[in-house]
C-alpha cells in the first residue's frame, strides 16, 4: 500500500466484510484490509476511527489493528511518537463506559499493555495507571492490570530477556499498589459478580508470574475472598470458577517454591476444607462446580507430589497423601469429564514412583492405583441401552482411548497380572451385566501385553471364553474380545496350541460386518508375534488376502493384514516367497490396472482410488524382508521387475496428482529397498522418468525418491555420475520455485527433500558431490533456507551443513581423505563467515527453542573443523546484531556478548553449544 487510504473507503471494506452476503466480496475486503494493517498507515487509520467510534464493527477493527501494530510492527515507530501513542490509547480508554463492548476494550488494554512493556521511558506505568484510571475507570483498569503481567512471556513481544527482568522488576515493586487498589475494589465492588470476577482474575494474574509473592498471600484479603466463595454452594458459576483459578495459580506457585511451610499447611487446610463443598455441588448437580473443585484438589495433589513420594515417606507417609484420597473421591464423580481432570497427576505420580525404583515406596501408593483402576472401570462403562459399538471420534471414545493409555502407565504399581486377574474375577460373578463384563475386558485389553507369556492361570480361561462366546453376547464385548486377543499375541505365540482356534474364530469375525476391522487388527499383531508358527497357515491367509474387499474392513485394516501377511512371507523358502508375493502383489496390482487403463475419475478413499492400492502393495514390498544369502538371487526380483511397467504407466498418468504421486514413490521407495541392489536394471528407466515428470510438476516425493536411489546405488562408481546428472536436472525446476516471494517458507517439503538428497551424496559419494559444478548454488540455497523455522526442512538443512564439513574431517576412508579435505577446507573458507551469520541470526529471531540443538551440532562441527575460525567468525557474526530494541531498551550488554562468545567457542560437545544458544537466543525474544 503506497499510500494512506481515505477513511471512508476503510469503512466501506469493514461494512462489506461484516455485512455483505456475497463471499468473494467478503474475501476482497479482508485481503484489502489485511493490506491495510501491515502497512504504516494503520497506526493512524486506526487512531482516527477509535475517535470516531462510528460503529461495533469498526470500532473493533480499529482496536485489534492497534493491539497487533503494537505488537508485531512497534519498530515501526519513532521513539518521540510513543508518548503521544500512550496518551492517545490513554484517551481512547478514559472514554470507556458500560455500554463499551468488552472485546474493544480488551483490544486496548492489551494494546496499551504491550506499549508499557515494549516502551523503556515510561518509568511507572502500573502506578500512573492506578492514579489516572483508579477513581473513574475501574473496569478498563481492571482489565489493564490482569493482562500486563499476561502479556509479559508473549511470544509475539520480542521483549528480550533483560527488559523481561526490568519489568518484572518494576512489577514486584508495584505489586503493593495493585493489592491495596484490588483491597478497595473489593470494599466498594458491592454484589457486583464482573467486578468479583475481575478483581479475582487481576489478582490470578500478578500471582502466576509472582509479582505477587507467596509470602504476601499469607493474610491477603483477595485469597480469603477466594475460599470464601468456594465455601458457598451458591456462588454464582463465573464467580466460582475465577475464584478456583486464583487458588490453582497459587498452589502452582507453592510447587515451584515449596519451602513456604506455614503457608504450605494452611493452603493445605483451605483445600481440605472444600470438601464438604464438592459433595452438595454433586448433590445438587452442578457439574461446573464439580469440576472447578477437582481442580483445586488435583492441583494441591501436584505441588505436594515431590514431597508425597519421597524416599523417607515410605517410613512415614508425608501428612498431605490424605489428598489422594480426595482426588479418587473426584474420580468416583458419575461424570468421566470430572475424573479426566485427575490424568496428569497420575502420570507424573507413575514417573515418579518410577524413576525412584523403590518397592517399598510403590507399595505404598498400590491401594490408591487399585481404587483408580476400579474407578476407571466403571467410567468405561457403555450406556445399559446403547445398541452397536462407539463410534470412532466419539468423546466418550476418546475418553477410553486416553484411559488405556493412562492404565498402561500407571499399571506397573500393581501388576499387571494382578490387575488381569482382577477385572477376570469380575466377570465371574454373578448378575454381571454386559456392559461391565465389556468394560473389565477393555481394562484388561490395556494391560495384555505386559502380561508374562508363560502365565498359565488366568490367560487359557480367557482365551477359551473369548472363543466360546455366544453368538448373542452383545456386539460390543465380542469387539472388545476380539481386540483382546490381538493384544495377547505374545502369549499365543508361547503357546502354539491356541494358535489355530483363535486363527479360526478370528477369520468367523472378519466375515462379520461390526467385527471385521478389529478382525484384522488382531490378525496383524498374531501374524507378526507367531509369525514361525504361521507357515502351515499360510495359504489360508493368502485366501483372506484374495477376499479381502468382501469383508467390511478399512484400508487401514487392510494394509495391516498385508503387512502381518508379508511378515510372515519373508520366514517362508525363497522358492514359495517368489509365488507368494506374486500372487498377493497382483491382488493389488489388477484393480490399479484397471484404473489406469481406464477413463474413469478418481474418487479418494473408494476403490476408484488409486492410491488405496498403492499403499496396499507398498505395504507388501515393505514388510517382505528375506534372508538373502551372498550371490544368491533375491526371491522378490522378478516380482518387483514385473510390477515396474505398471507403476511407471501409474506415474505417468496420475502425474499431476500430488497425493497419488506421493503413494507412487513410497511404492517404488520400498520396492528399492526390498531388494536393494538387484533392483540395478531399473535405475535408469526409474530415473529418467521421475527427472522427467519432476520438469512438468515439482512434486518433492521425487526428491525423496532420488535420496533414496543415491543411498542404494551412489556406493556403485558406475552409477554415481547418473545420480549427479539427476540432481543436476532437479535443480533447475527446484530453485525456480524456491526463488519466488516467499519460496522457502511456502515449499518447506522441497526444502527438505532437496537437502535430505543433498546429505546422502555427502554420505555416499563425498567426493564427486563435492566437485560438481552446482555445490555453491546448493550452499547459497541452504545458507538461505538456514532460517527456515519449519521443523522438518530446517533438520534436513542443518544436517547438510553437518555432514558436509563431516565430510572434511571424517578420515574412516584414507583412500579419498586427502581430496575430501581439500575440497572441504576450500567450501569453508569461502562460506565459513556467512554460514555462522545465518546461523547466529536464525537462533536469534527465526527459530523455535526445541530448533537450536540441530544447528548447536553444525557449530559444534565447525568448531571441530577449525575452531580459530568460527572464533573470528562468530564475533563479527555477534557484533552484527542490534544492541538495543523498538522500544529503546538493550537488548544485550558488552558483558553478555563477551559471555556468550566464550562460552560457544569454549564448549566441548553439542550439548552446551545448545544451552548457550538458548540462553543467548533469550536476550532477543
Amino acid at each position: 500500500m503506497d499510500s494512506s487510504p481515505p477513511l471512508d473507503a476503510v469503512y466501506q471494506a469493514v461494512f462489506t466484510l461484516y455485512h455483505n452476503p456475497d463471499p468473494a466480496e467478503k474475501e476482497k475486503a479482508s485481503l484489502w484490509l489485511g493490506e491495510l494493517q501491515r502497512s504504516v498507515f494503520s497506526w493512524k487509520v486506526a487512531d482516527e476511527m477509535l475517535q470516531q467510534k462510528r460503529d461495533l464493527e469498526s470500532c473493533y477493527f480499529a482496536a485489534q489493528t492497534m493491539r497487533t501494530k503494537i505488537q508485531l510492527s512497534f519498530h515501526e515507530l519513532p521513539i518521540e511518537a510513543h508518548n503521544s501513542l500512550r496518551d492517545s490509547l490513554m484517551e481512547h480508554l478514559r472514554q470507556v463506559n458500560d455500554a463499551t463492548n468488552t472485546v474493544i476494550v480488551t483490544q486496548l488494554c492489551v494494546a496499551l499493555a504491550d506499549l508499557a512493556l515494549q516502551m523503556c521511558t515510561w518509568q511507572k506505568p502500573v502506578v500512573d495507571l492506578i492514579t489516572k484510571f483508579g477513581q473513574t475507570n475501574v473496569w478498563p483498569l481492571l482489565e489493564i492490570l490482569t493482562v500486563l503481567p499476561e502479556e509479559v512471556n508473549s511470544r509475539s513481544l520480542r521483549l528480550g530477556a533483560n527488559r523481561r527482568l526490568e519489568v518484572m522488576q518494576e512489577l514486584g515493586s508495584a505489586a503493593p499498589t495493585v493489592t491495596e487498589f484490588l483491597k478497595v475494589c473489593l470494599s466498594n465492588g458491592g454484589e457486583s459478580p464482573h467486578i468479583h470476577i475481575r478483581i479475582l482474575r487481576c489478582f490470578t494474574s500478578w500471582v502466576s508470574i509472582q509479582a505477587i509473592t507467596l509470602p504476601d498471600v499469607a493474610e491477603n484479603i483477595v485469597v480469603a475472598h477466594a475460599f470464601h466463595i468456594l465455601s458457598n454452594h451458591q456462588a454464582v458459576s463465573m464467580v466460582h470458577e475465577a475464584a478456583t483459578d486464583c487458588v490453582c495459580a497459587l498452589l502452582q506457585c507453592l510447587e515451584d517454591n515449596n519451602n513456604q511451610q506455614a503457608l504450605e499447611l494452611q493452603l493445605f487446610s483451605g483445600v481440605m476444607a472444600l470438601e464438604e463443598g464438592f459433595h452438595l455441588s454433586v448433590a445438587h448437580e452442578d457439574q461446573e462446580k464439580s469440576m472447578n473443585y477437582c481442580r483445586i484438589f488435583t492441583e494441591l495433589a501436584e505441588s505436594f507430589l515431590e514431597k508425597i513420594v519421597s524416599e523417607d515417606s515410605s517410613n512415614k507417609p508425608h501428612f498431605a497423601v490424605k489428598i489422594l484420597d480426595l482426588v479418587l473421591t473426584c474420580v468416583g464423580h458419575h461424570d468421566y469429564e470430572v475424573a479426566e481432570i485427575t490424568f496428569n497427576l497420575w502420570y507424573r505420580l507413575s514417573e515418579e514412583l518410577y524413576q525412584k525404583n523403590n518397592d517399598t515406596l510403590t507399595a505404598l501408593f498400590k491401594p490408591y492405583v487399585e481404587r483408580l483402576i476400579e474407578a476407571l472401570c466403571r467410567h468405561c462403562q457403555m450406556e445399559p441401552d446403547h445398541e452397536g459399538l462407539l463410534e470412532d471420534g466419539d468423546d466418550f471414545a476418546d475418553f477410553r482411548l486416553k484411559v488405556s493409555e493412562l492404565i498402561k502407565d500407571v499399571v506397573f504399581i500393581v501388576g499387571s497380572s494382578n490387575c488381569f486377574r482382577q477385572m477376570f474375577m469380575s466377570l465371574q460373578g454373578t448378575g454381571v451385566t454386559w456392559d461391565s463384563s465389556e468394560a473389565a475386558l477393555f481394562i484388561m485389553q490395556a494391560v495384555a501385553k505386559n502380561i508374562l507369556p508363560e502365565e498359565n492361570d488366568v490367560v487359557p480361561k480367557v482365551v477359551e471364553a473369548i472363543l466360546n462366546l455366544p453368538e448373542n453376547t452383545h456386539v460390543a464385548v465380542r469387539h472388545t474380545s476380539v481386540l483382546l486377543l490381538g493384544e495377547l499375541c505374545e502369549w499365543i505365540e508361547r503357546h502354539p496350541q491356541s494358535l489355530e482356534p483363535v486363527l479360526n474364530f478370528l477369520l468367523y469375525c472378519l466375515q462379520q460386518p461390526h467385527l471385521a476391522s478389529a478382525a484384522a487388527s488382531s490378525l496383524q499383531s498374531i501374524c507378526s508375534a507367531c509369525r514361525d508358527h504361521m507357515g502351515v497357515h499360510f495359504n489360508g491367509l493368502v485366501q483372506i488376502i484374495q477376499s479381502l474387499d468382501t469383508f467390511s474392513i478399512s484400508n487401514e485394516a487392510a494394509i495391516g493384514l498385508l503387512k502381518g501377511v508379508s511378515i510372515i512371507l519373508g520366514r517362508m523358502p525363497p522358492d514359495e516367497i517368489q509365488r507368494a508375493m506374486k500372487q498377493i502383489c497382483w491382488f493389488q496390482i489388477n484393480p490399479l490396472c484397471q484404473l489406469v487403463e481406464s477413463d474413469v475419475k478418481a474418487e479418494r478413499g473408494t476403490k476408484l482410488d488409486p492410491a488405496l492400492w498403492l499403499d496396499r502393495l507398498a505395504a507388501i514390498f515393505r514388510h517382505t524382508n528375506p534372508h538373502v544369502a551372498n550371490g544368491a538371487v533375491h526371491p522378490c526380483q522378478s516380482v518387483i521387475t514385473e510390477m515396474w511397467p505398471i507403476l511407471s504407466n501409474a506415474c505417468t498418468k496420475y502425474q499431476a496428482d500430488g497425493r497419488v504421486m506421493e503413494r507412487c514413490c513410497r511404492c517404488l521407495r520400498f520396492a528399492v529397498r526390498c531388494v536393494g541392489k538387484q533392483s540395478a536394471h531399473l535405475l535408469e528407466p526409474l530415473v529418467k522418468q521421475i527427472v522427467t515428470l519432476y520438469q512438468m510438476h515439482q512434486h518433492s516425493c521425487f526428491l525423496y525418491l532420488g535420496s533414496i536411489l543415491v543411498d542404494e546405488y551412489a556406493t556403485e562408481p558406475g552409477c554415481v555420475q547418473g545420480l549427479l546428472d539427476m540432481l543436476q536436472a532437479f535443480l533447475g525446476p527446484t530453485f525456480i520455485i524456491l526463488q519466488e516471494t516467499n519460496g522457502l517458507k511456502n515449499h518447506p517439503d522441497t526444502v527438505d527433500d532437496l537437502f535430505r538428497l543433498c546429505a546422502r551424496f555427502l554420505q555416499r559419494a563425498p567426493v564427486p558431490f563435492l566437485q560438481c559444478p552446482a555445490l555453491n548454488s546448493i550452499i547459497q540455497c541452504a545458507l538461505l533456507a538456514s532460517t527456515l523455522d519449519h521443523r522438518d526442512a530446517n533438520a534436513s538443512v542443518m544436517k547438510f551443513f553437518y555432514d558436509l564439513i563431516h565430510s572434511g574431517r571424517n578420515n574412516e576412508n584414507q583412500d579419498d581423505f586427502e581430496v575430501r579435505n581439500t575440497l572441504v577446507k576450500g567450501i569453508v573458507r569461502d562460506n565459513g563467515q556467512a554460514l555462522v551469520n545465518n546461523l547466529i541470526h536464525a537462533c536469534v529471531f527465526c527459530l523455535h527453542s526445541y530448533m537450536l540443538s540441530d544447528v548447536a551440532d553444525v557449530i559444534m562441527e565447525l568448531m571441530l573443523y577449525d575452531r580459530a575460525a568460527v572464533c573470528q567468525w562468530l564475533e563479527l557474526a555477534v557484533k552484527a546484531l542490534p544492541t538495543q530494541n523498538s522500544g529503546g531498551s538493550v537488548t544485550a550488554t558488552q558483558k553478555q556478548l563477551l559471555d556468550f562468545h566464550r562460552s560457544l567457542t569454549r564448549a566441548e560437545g553439542s550439548k552446551a553449544v545448545t544451552h548457550a544458544l538458548r540462553d543467548f537466543a533469550r536476550l532477543f525474544r
